[in-house]
């Protein structure tokens, strides 16, 4: 048999095999979306869904461009949907948020609960600006109490969201957390590394958490598999104490004399 044929029997076993899962009554979202990602799709379709996507994602854009450009200095904290109140780093994350204020800053968080819940408690409790860029998820997320009523955003699109949180923020503060907390750690390394955003500070709270993960950069991506440079991890700093985390936001903006009223 000829490799065309053979190509054109594979394909055919393939569409029978997708026929006949399209057929299952039992099939969970998780599947259906795996078999909707084969179906062939006619020119209307992907005109029709396409376009309102785009539509769609412009207007999250605007809608965060325009509640988000006069907020003045704020300070993102990262952190994990998960994390209880009666917890350490959720005390931690709400005092942090409390002394950025007191300092001048405002707060940005993801909106929901957990670490960016305490984010904006702490920001609410001394009067300041608590800004929750919230996601629309099938668990977890809903907007917290804390967050002002003016600077509530909820998103459809990560992408969309994460483009917020790197143009109006002058620093992160990141919190123990989950998958989320370290796509949202590694967006803003990447982002600074290759200069698409200015070198803003990058303070990784909770020595304990974080040591793994940055021995595994040190030992594998820098030494073994020379993946980044030297320089790369001075992108970032690891603290382990409240006011540790917010001098490390005020040194290094003093270094450009800068304050949080510039």
């Amino acid at each position: 048999m000829g490799k065309a044929n053979k190509e054109n029997k594979s394909m055919e076993e393939k569409k029978t095999k997708l026929d006949n899962i399209k057929n299952m009554n039992d099939l969970t979202e998780e599947e259906k979306k795996i078999v909707q990602a084969f179906e062939e799709k006619d020119w209307n379709e992907i005109k029709s869904y396409d376009s309102w996507v785009i539509f769609k994602v412009m207007s999250e854009f605007v809608e965060g461009f325009e509640k988000l450009a006069k907020i003045g200095p704020c300070v993102t904290i990262f952190g994990s949907a998960r994390t209880p109140p009666e917890h350490k780093y959720y005390k931690m994350a709400e005092e942090i948020a409390a002394k950025l204020v007191r300092h001048g800053y405002g707060v940005i968080s993801g909106g929901g609960p957990g670490i960016m819940e305490a984010a904006n408690k702490g920001a609410k409790s001394e009067g300041g600006k608590s800004v929750g860029l919230n996601i629309i998820l099938p668990f977890e997320q809903k907007g917290n109490d804390f967050i002002d009523a003016d600077k509530l955003i909820t998103f459809d699109y990560f992408f969309v969201r994460k483009v917020m949180f790197v143009k109006y923020s002058q620093g992160f503060i990141v919190m123990p957390g989950g998958f989320g907390t370290l796509d949202e750690l590694f967006e803003a390394l990447t982002l600074i590394q290759t200069k698409k955003i200015g070198k803003f500070p990058i303070v990784l709270v909770g020595k304990e958490y974080w040591g793994g993960l940055i021995d595994w950069i040190k030992t594998t991506m820098l030494q073994a598999c020379n993946n980044v440079h030297e320089e790369d991890l001075k992108l970032f700093k690891v603290v382990e104490t409240e006011a540790e985390a917010v001098e490390a936001i005020d040194d290094f903006y003093s270094k450009y004399l800068l304050s949080p009223n510039f």
